[in-house]
C-alpha cells in the first residue's frame, strides 16, 4: 500500500524493482489519483486505486479488511498533526501482516536552526542550478525569496525523526530506524513482529 501516493512515483519505483507485485495506492486528491493511474498505466491491471483521506480514521474503512506486505508513503504524513501522525503509524501498524514492513520517505524537523539553514541553502542552490539549465535567469535571492516565502509552508509539519521513530516503536514496530537521512530529508520505518 502507497498512503498518500500522489502521482505514483514511489509505487513507481517498487514496480520497477518488484514487477510481480500488487499493491494499493491510496490518496485523497482526484487530481494525484488521475496522475498516478497515467504514470502507472502499464501495471493498472496489478493495482487497486482508492480515493480516501488519511487525515482521519474514516480512512480505514474504505480500505477495507485487508492486509499488505508492505506500508510506504512519500512525502505525505508531515502534513498531519503529530497526534494524528501517532494514530497513522498505529493504523498502518495494524494494516500490515506479521513480519511486514513500513517505509516512510519524509520531509522532518531539522534539529537546529543551523542545520535548517544548510536544508535551505542547498535546496535553494539545486532550485538555482535547475532554472539556469532551464534557462530560467533567476537570480539567487529571487529564488531565496520564493523558497522562504512558498504558498504550501504552513501545511507542513515538521516533526523530528528521532521523535517519529520512537511513536513507531510505541505502536509495535521492531527494526525501527531512520535509514537515509540528510538534513530535512528522512527515510524511516520499522518492522511489525512476525507471528
Amino acid at each position: 500500500m502507497d498512503v498518500g501516493c500522489g502521482n505514483g512515483i514511489l509505487a513507481g519505483a517498487i514496480l520497477r524493482d518488484y514487477p510481480r507485485a500488487i499493491g494499493t495506492l491510496v490518496d485523497f486528491s482526484d487530481a494525484m489519483l488521475s496522475a498516478a493511474k497515467r504514470h502507472l498505466r502499464l501495471s493498472r491491471s496489478q493495482l487497486h486505486f482508492v480515493k480516501s483521506d488519511f487525515s482521519s480514521r474514516e480512512w480505514l474503512g474504505v480500505v477495507g479488511g485487508e492486509r499488505f506486505d508492505a506500508v510506504v508513503s512519500g512525502y505525505a504524513i508531515h502534513h498531519q498533526p503529530d497526534r494524528r501522525k501517532r494514530e497513522i503509524f498505529r493504523e498502518v501498524f495494524r494494516l500490515l501482516n506479521p513480519g511486514g514492513v513500513f517505509v516512510n520517505i519524509e520531509h522532518v524537523a531539522p534539529e537546529s536552526g543551523w542545520v535548517a539553514r544548510l536544508n535551505e541553502d542547498l535546496f535553494v542552490d539545486s532550485l538555482y542550478k535547475y532554472h539556469y539549465r532551464k534557462r530560467q535567469r533567476k537570480t539567487r535571492e529571487v529564488i531565496l525569496k520564493e523558497f522562504v516565502h512558498r504558498k504550501d509552508k504552513a501545511a507542513n509539519i515538521l516533526a523530528p525523526v528521532e521523535a517519529q521513530c520512537d511513536w513507531l516503536r510505541r505502536c509495535g514496530f521492531l527494526d525501527v530506524g531512520c535509514y537515509f537521512k540528510v538534513f530535512e530529508l528522512a527515510v524511516f520505518g520499522g518492522r511489525k513482529p512476525a507471528e
